[in-house]
């Protein structure tokens, strides 16, 4: 039985990934980064309306198992997604160097 390491490590890294959506979800509604996918925004959008859902496949309202489906839709598509995620990051970090 493969077991979710929660370190700490673990534990900054989603929540890493989880803030990455929003900040990509953000530049794409200001139209600041418009170099995705709609189809991709459409996903990341149902990922964080399933997340943010108290009302899902396990309800919310069970402690820690109420949240395991929410970590791993979130986790699923940000794998399904990462390549755009790194190239959202690449270009946020171009954007933050001084010419």
């Amino acid at each position: 039985m493969n077991r979710v390491n929660w370190s700490p490590v673990e534990r900054q890294l989603l929540k890493d990934k989880f803030f990455t959506f929003g900040r990509l979800a953000k530049a794409y509604a200001l139209g600041h980064y418009r170099a995705v996918p709609w189809k991709t925004m459409l996903i990341l959008l149902a990922a964080v309306i399933y997340f943010i859902n108290p009302l899902d496949l396990i309800p919310d309202l069970i402690p820690v198992a109420g949240f395991t489906d929410d970590f791993a839709v979130l986790i699923w598509v940000y794998n399904t997604i990462e390549a755009e995620i790194d190239k959202f990051v690449a270009w946020e970090e171009s954007q933050a160097r001084p010419i």
